[in-house]
């Protein structure tokens, strides 16, 4: 008897869809197209990266602060030190802020094997690698690295801008605390107290420190510390900081080691006074800008001497914008129009300094001091400032270190193309790194073929040819120079503006001081 079934079947079961190993035909608007993917190819989105590595290369820069790293491993297992520092220069140089971005770069096939490294390590090996390196000694390490790439500068004419900004933290970090946060007030934070020479937005060091060291008297035992390595010819011409730095203990200091300084002044009752009594007299001279000067002596409590000050005034427009801050809500934007021709509205601030140069020279040196705030906008928002942060305090200040390490690496080089002006990383690395290459072999030669689709392609080309002609012709001659004689000779090219055509010479390269 035959089997009766009660419940009818359902749909039959949709076939699978088997993969093809052949190409994917795929139907477009502008025809057939036949798609594959290769896994294994040899490509990169940074095609135009080369240049730099050779650039790391022939400077020696790279291989020796890798062969310095104080990184040591006790498992036949564990990732090289090229390796993990190569991992992290690609990362740092790809803007990213989070280690977990690392993982993006296991799909470039070129890259790392042109550093020298066998593969791209993990996050996790990065992250373990620098929590198992000895603080003290990775400090050393990475405050030498960098002296290598500025000390040949400091036989010209330096100004030392010291100052601190800000990175917000959103977990539970060591030193995060609640400080000055003027973005994010109430916010825990960390603060990078950072050392840089003028003009040219070069990092000489940086300090990470919890979010209530803040004050300049936080500051002042690194920036000292950092004067002290250096040979006492080798300081620099001028001191620079805001007004958080118009100390006694800071001013005391300076006269005290023969460091001219120029600092602002805090607005307390002493000083009011004093631009008070300015106001009326008719001792105002032109300082550049819109900005009047007068000049006067001041000797504050505290004080244990009298010294020279520099107070800057500008006139206001007559329709000005207020904005207040309601006790119960949100702050209150409110405008005011002067109809009264008598009333003038100034701006003013109050510079100490102990430079005797005329007022105008004191006010344009100060307001050039403004560009440091362009260099911390661009470490915290295109490089890695803002981001890599770990629960210890440590990693975090390696990772700040390396960061304005990789980031005068990459400033220098940019200068090689351009060496008018400072190129900000958002406009440097979409015209001098992106760029899709494709490596080939063929008959034991290497083959890179970069397409860029940036507007000035064609530009960059001609940069990078110039330079590549520049860096095959200091090859020629890499054995009879030493390594920082070659270094010498790039930073003169990249620098030529800078240093009004003059070469720098062996002798002004003193190592670095123990």
């Amino acid at each position: 008897m035959a089997e009766q079934i009660i419940h009818p079947l359902g749909d039959p079961e949709p076939k699978a869809l088997i993969p093809y190993a052949e190409p994917v035909r795929v139907e477009t608007f502008g025809g057939r197209i036949h798609v594959e993917w290769d896994p294994q190819a040899s490509v990169t989105a940074l095609g135009q990266l080369p240049f730099f590595i050779e650039f790391l290369h022939i400077s020696g820069l790279f291989g020796d602060w890798v062969s310095r790293c104080p990184l040591r491993w006790i498992s036949p297992n564990a990732p090289s030190k090229r390796n993990v520092l190569g991992t992290v220069l690609l990362s740092v140089l790809s803007g990213h802020k989070r280690y977990a971005h690392i993982n993006g770069l296991r799909g470039d096939g070129v890259n790392p094997g042109l550093l020298g490294m066998n593969k791209v390590v993990s996050e996790d090996s990065v992250r373990r690698s620098l929590q198992q390196m000895d603080e003290v000694e990775g400090v050393h390490w990475l405050q030498d690295s960098n002296y290598d790439v500025y000390a040949p500068l400091l036989s010209e004419p330096w100004i030392l801008d010291a100052d601190t900004t800000i990175k917000t933290l959103h977990g539970h970090q060591e030193g995060a605390e609640v400080g000055y946060n003027p973005h994010k007030p109430g916010r825990p934070s960390h603060t990078y107290h950072t050392y840089m020479i003028a003009n040219l937005r070069l990092i000489l060091d940086v300090e990470v420190q919890s979010g209530k060291q803040v004050a300049s008297k936080h500051s002042s035992p690194g920036l000292w510390a950092l004067l002290n390595r250096l040979p006492r010819e080798h300081w620099p011409a001028l001191l620079r900081g805001d007004r958080d730095w118009g100390t006694e203990a800071n001013l005391q200091a300076a006269e005290q080691a023969g460091l001219p300084y120029l600092f602002k002044l805090r607005l307390t009752s002493n000083t009011r006074r004093l631009v008070e009594r300015l106001m009326l007299g008719n001792q105002w001279v032109k300082a550049g800008q819109g900005w009047q000067a007068a000049e006067s002596e001041l000797r504050l409590t505290g004080w244990s001497r009298v010294r020279r000050v520099v107070v800057l005034r500008r006139q206001l427009k007559k329709n000005l914008a207020v904005v207040g801050q309601n006790q119960q809500g949100p702050r209150q934007l409110s405008f005011v129009e002067l109809t009264d021709d008598d009333v003038a509205v100034y701006e003013y601030s109050v510079l100490v300094t102990s430079l005797d140069i005329e007022m105008l020279s004191v006010a344009q040196l100060y307001r050039d001091r403004a560009d440091a705030e362009n260099s911390f906008d661009e470490l915290k928002n295109h490089w890695g400032w803002g981001g890599f942060t770990t629960q210890d305090l440590k990693r975090c200040r390696f990772m700040a270190r390396i960061t304005a390490l990789v980031y005068n690496w990459w400033s220098l080089f940019v200068r090689l193309a351009d060496p008018d002006r400072h190129t900000e990383a958002i406009t440097s690395r979409p015209l001098m790194l992106y760029g899709i290459g494709k490596q080939t072999r063929h008959a034991g030669q290497t083959r890179l073929t970069v397409s860029s689709t940036h507007a000035e392609a064609v530009k960059v080309e001609q940069c990078y040819r110039r330079i590549a002609a520049f860096f095959r012709e200091l090859w020629a001659t890499a054995e009879q120079l030493t390594a920082q004689q070659r270094w010498c000779r790039i930073l003169s090219l990249a620098l030529v503006k800078y240093l009004r055509g003059r070469q720098l010479h062996p002798p002004d390269c003193l190592p670095a001081p123990a």
